[in-house]
């Protein structure tokens, strides 16, 4: 080999030493950036959060929450369950079962919702399997099970609480259950001799099962309640309101009805109790319904006749808000969407839903109307990259930008389990700019400033078949998400209950 060729090579050498350190500094640059702009965004979130100036010496602002609580059994999904080969390589909706009655249907549903890492709810109402399953999780994972207070009520309850909030629960539990509620709750509710029990069958982003990978953390519930479907509660709850005189009602738990066994007549009049509930509540209490994982179109249809057109506020996530839109304006349901939506088509379907439901309003709502309507002035979305919030501007509703800071830190903190937030355990999904609609001619472009990361701005919407407008107030906020999620049941409860707790 020639001197040139040996100098030739060397030359070779010292480039590629030279673009793989570049490469190396480089990436450390950019994760140093990324870093740092994780951290300036942190920094503003926990200054919106301290900004809120309450007189602490004022007796506390009240909530009562209904219904019903549970004992959820945790364990990992992918440990938890078998994979086998007999499941599809490609699966569609046609593999996904309002309720599941076998070991394949669970499998197969499950794999459905895996691979596309989105949240889902299903009762099993074969006890004997229900019973089998949660056998095997306390035989086989003893040691990596846990055992939680469940149910939207009582979460949202306890949230409420640690919020300095005065709260009332609706909800028949055991004795056992009863003592893991903070004891300055009020429990409206007779005391049973064993609770529901919810398995949560939970996994985390870029987990496998077979071949199929979740592209975000997430969980699927499997339950088999014989008291929650009855909202046993509500009639404690209703004698107990009397006296409290909340501030806020908050409406959850009426998921446990999907698909539920009833003799007929049973669900509709259980509904139009808790309608009455709505309506007898005084003008000056706000009502809020958290939104859940439905499937059964006959339910949602009920839900649209005896909740909606009395609650002033709406909660859910983003397949909860897909579903929830083609209902409305389809009557159809959707079983998965997108994990991580974009934020245009996002707020395109909140609004949608807001001017279909103040049509509504306008539409029978008149002078000689005794049904005690009300117009619908807030919608919380909260996804895993962003949350969003609607207000409808002169409502009862205050203090909006905190209230998605407090949601967005909320998200974090619950996710991770840890009251401090660090950056570097985060990321970042959500883009520097967004579109807030898909309709360029109305839509605007908006820069996130990370020094003052919640974007919000004002709307008018038009409501053209009734001749009416209404203005409203959007804010967005991103989260940082969780790397490495230590629980994600729950943590829409917490998250819409701390938005909620600002805004008064």
């Amino acid at each position: 080999m020639n001197i040139t060729m040996l100098k030739y090579m060397g030359f070779l050498t010292t480039c590629s030493v030279f673009a793989a350190l570049t490469s190396i500094v480089w990436q450390a640059f950019l994760s140093l950036k990324q870093l740092n702009k994780l951290t300036t965004i942190l920094t503003g979130l926990l200054a919106i959060e301290k900004s809120l100036n309450r007189d602490w010496s004022a007796p506390n602002f009240r909530v009562a929450i209904g219904y019903g609580a549970c004992t959820d059994l945790v364990i990992n999904a992918t440990e938890f369950l078998n994979y086998t080969d007999q499941i599809p390589k490609q699966l569609n909706q046609e593999f996904t079962v309002d309720e599941v009655n076998d070991e394949t249907e669970l499998l197969e549903t499950f794999a459905y919702y895996f691979q596309k890492g989105a949240a889902a709810e299903r009762t099993i109402p074969n006890s004997t399997l229900f019973r089998n399953l949660i056998r095997k999780a306390k035989r086989g994972h003893h040691g990596n099970i846990q055992w939680q207070i469940g149910g939207n009520a009582p979460l949202m309850g306890i949230r409420f609480r640690k919020e300095g909030w005065d709260v009332l629960l609706g909800a028949h539990m055991s004795y056992k259950l009863r003592r893991l509620v903070p004891k300055d709750i009020r429990i409206a509710g007779d005391e049973v001799p064993e609770d529901d029990i919810h398995l949560i069958l939970e996994y985390k982003a870029g987990e496998t099962w077979g071949p199929f990978t979740a592209p975000r953390a997430n969980r699927y519930i499997l339950h088999n309640d014989q008291t929650n479907p009855y909202l046993k509660s509500l009639e404690n709850l209703e004698k107990a309101i009397k006296d409290y005189q909340p501030h806020l009602i908050v409406i959850s738990g009426l998921q446990m009805m999907d698909s539920y066994k009833f003799e007929k007549g049973v669900r509709e009049s259980r509904l139009l109790k808790v309608m009455q509930q709505l309506t007898n509540a005084l003008s000056q209490t706000l009502l809020h319904f958290e939104m859940a994982s439905y499937v059964e179109i006959e339910l949602l249809q009920q839900l649209k006749r005896y909740v909606l057109p009395y609650v002033d506020s709406l909660g859910m996530n983003e397949q909860e808000l897909e579903n929830f839109a083609q209902v409305l304006e389809f009557g159809r349901t959707t079983l998965a969407s997108d994990c991580n939506p974009r934020l245009a088509p996002t707020l395109d379907k909140m609004r949608k839903i807001l001017r279909m439901l103040a049509f509504d309003y306008y539409k029978y709502a008149t002078k000689t109307d005794k049904t005690k309507r009300r117009l619908l002035t807030r919608i919380h979305l909260h996804t895993l990259a962003y949350q969003a919030l609607m207000t409808v501007s002169n409502s009862n509703w205050k203090n909006t930008r905190l209230a998605v800071a407090k949601a967005a830190l909320m998200a974090n903190r619950y996710v991770c389990q840890m009251d401090t937030i660090n950056p570097e355990a985060s990321s970042l999904i959500l883009d520097d700019s967004f579109s807030t609609s898909l309709n360029k001619t109305k839509a605007q472009r908006i820069n996130f400033n990370p020094q003052n990361p919640v974007a919000c701005w004002m709307e008018t919407l038009e409501i053209e078949e009734m001749k009416r407008s209404i203005e409203i107030n959007i804010c967005v906020s991103p989260v940082l998400v969780c790397r490495v999620a230590k629980k994600t049941a729950g943590a829409g409860d917490n998250i819409s209950a701390a938005a909620l707790s600002q805004q008064f």
